[in-house]
């Protein structure tokens, strides 16, 4: 047996200012994503406008990077930052997998850190408009995007490398982390802010930033043999994205929101993994484009017929709709809730645009379907929940759990939540779990494991963590569990999948580095054994 044992990190926040100290933190870059980066002025603003009593250094970023500039969530400050609006890139013009301000020209290493290329100025006052702050489907910011170089060597690795530990014995039913031996043709860059979606064995990891960052491109990670790939993509590529949404619908990834440096996306793509191509539908932002002119609107009175730009929110698919949660849009943090209807999805058939009034409750809904279909298709819709909402928020997880929405943690740029909340989808009603113990969380991972969510890492208001915690589905409370083995360093805005009896992590970002590492956690009979295979969550 695996010679086992624990193995103790430092964690990495170098402060431990109060959270409070958040409104008046410097911002972050594409390199420092974290609680204090939600706010979204430009870091040109913030040296003319920060109170001179103020701290200026955050708990959440290094000394090194609090004067880069923002590539925020949320505007805790109140000035805004203006983004270009730019139009979505081709293929034709912008190679699949580049980002978006420096292309590698050798392979990352992973122990060292080099000072950003990434940098951005933003020519926006105070006065500028909130249209000038939120864009329509922008591209990225920069047009200077090139291919790997020509130059640069794939980093291949044909042999596994076997994890070796000179830990102390573990019992065989006791969960259990290590590295995962990964070959193959490996990704040329880090990640965090990404998503990782399981389609059979294979995880299909897109988008997300390094310290270079952001980027566009496909890597595949085949979780039975541990092998990467980059297979080649087709079609309307998204733009190079962090910190979006990835829903699996019949074998088809669709991506929502995002966004890299000061732009936010309200666009729709979706990725068929069959075919492996890129397609993205077109959806009117203005009832007008969908009304005939001479007439006058049934109800003057409705609100906005599609999400506004945001990313660090969360997508669950429930009966042929994912549900979009919170997030941010640059200038606040959200707590709206919209569905998309993807039940007759077919990127194969050319899109048609249609509009219809909400019948179902208090919503209002647009759609684009195809194949002409005016009832299926995609289609957008406003929902009213009953009940007290929760707080806005961003960079929080959600889970589905029978017909439940279970959100944990999060962060509106002023304090990290340790607060739970469900959401019944079928009467759209909002409870708040009554918690005995509290976890406070922004950018970790919920993943569902029978009856629990483990909740892997993330940080916590003062510091990034390490450890996993259980929260029991039954009961809904949390509870203490053993983990064996070297967990993986403390981290954030990493993606953690289930698949085949094991947890998954990928990458993270712990204020300094950036990760390109797969861990995994073996769960064997400790996670299993106190399970209870018949449940429903009663709220």
């Amino acid at each position: 047996m695996a010679q086992r044992g624990r193995h103790n990190l430092d964690l990495v926040a170098t402060h431990s200012t109060t959270v409070s100290s958040l409104l008046f933190a410097p911002l972050d870059d594409d390199e420092n994503d974290t609680m204090s980066s939600l706010s979204v002025q430009d870091d040109s603003h913030l040296r003319t406008a920060q109170p001179s009593g103020t701290g200026t250094h955050s708990p959440y970023l290094h000394p090194t990077h609090q004067a880069t500039a923002s590539t925020s969530t949320f505007n805790v400050g109140g000035q805004l930052a203006a983004s270009a609006a730019m139009n979505t890139p081709t293929v034709g013009q912008t190679p699949v997998g580049t980002p978006t301000q420096a292309s590698p020209s050798t392979p990352r290493a992973p122990a060292s850190r080099k000072s950003s290329s990434l940098r951005h100025t933003s020519t926006a006052g105070p006065a500028d408009s909130l249209s000038a702050s939120i864009k329509r489907r922008p591209s990225s910011p920069s047009a200077k995007e090139g291919k790997y170089s020509s130059k640069t060597t794939p980093r291949v690795r044909a042999t596994p490398r076997l994890p070796h530990s000179d830990d102390p014995p573990a019992p065989a039913t006791a969960m259990y982390w290590s590295r995962a031996p990964v070959h193959g043709l490996l990704p040329m860059r880090s990640f965090r802010a990404h998503t990782v979606t399981l389609v059979d064995p294979v995880a299909w990891l897109f988008g997300g930033c390094d310290d270079k960052g952001c980027w566009r491109d496909v890597y595949c990670f085949d979780t039975e043999t541990m092998h990467w790939s980059r297979p080649e993509t087709l079609g309307d590529v998204p733009p190079p994205c962090r910190a979006h949404t990835a829903t699996l619908v019949d074998r088809k990834i669709v991506i929502f929101g995002g966004g890299q440096g000061p732009v936010y996306y309200d666009s729709t793509y979706i990725f068929d993994t069959t075919t492996r191509s890129w397609f993205c539908p077109t959806f009117p932002h203005s009832q007008s484009s969908l009304q005939n002119p001479t007439s006058q609107p049934q109800n003057p009175q409705q609100g906005p017929v599609h999400p506004a730009p945001r990313r660090a929110h969360t997508a669950v698919l429930y009966n042929g709709k994912i549900y979009i949660f919170g997030g941010g849009n640059g200038l606040t943090a959200l707590n709206d809730l919209w569905t998309l209807d993807v039940s007759r999805l077919d990127p194969t058939s050319q899109a048609t645009m249609s509009y219809s009034h909400g019948s179902y409750g208090t919503h209002r809904s647009y759609g684009g379907s195809f194949g002409g279909s005016a009832s299926g298709g995609l289609r957008w819709s406003l929902l009213e929940t009953t009940g007290k909402a929760p707080a806005p928020r961003g960079y929080h997880t959600a889970n589905l759990v029978g017909n439940v929405m279970i959100v944990v943690g999060g962060s509106d740029g002023r304090e990290c939540f340790s607060d739970v909340w469900c959401l019944n989808l079928d009467n759209l009603s909002w409870t708040q779990v009554n918690l005995q113990i509290s976890h406070r969380r922004l950018s970790h991972t919920s993943t569902q494991v029978g009856s629990y969510l483990f909740l892997v890492g993330g940080h916590d208001g003062g510091a990034y963590k390490e450890d996993v915690v259980l929260f029991n589905l039954v009961n809904l409370q949390y509870e203490p569990r053993t983990v064996k083995g070297k967990p993986p360093s403390a981290r954030g805005y990493h993606v953690t999948l289930l698949a085949d009896s094991r947890l998954f992590v990928f990458g993270g970002f712990n204020g300094h580095d950036v990760f390109d590492d797969v861990h995994i956690l073996d769960l064997a009979g400790a996670a299993y054994l106190p399970q209870v295979m018949s449940f429903r969550v009663d709220v």
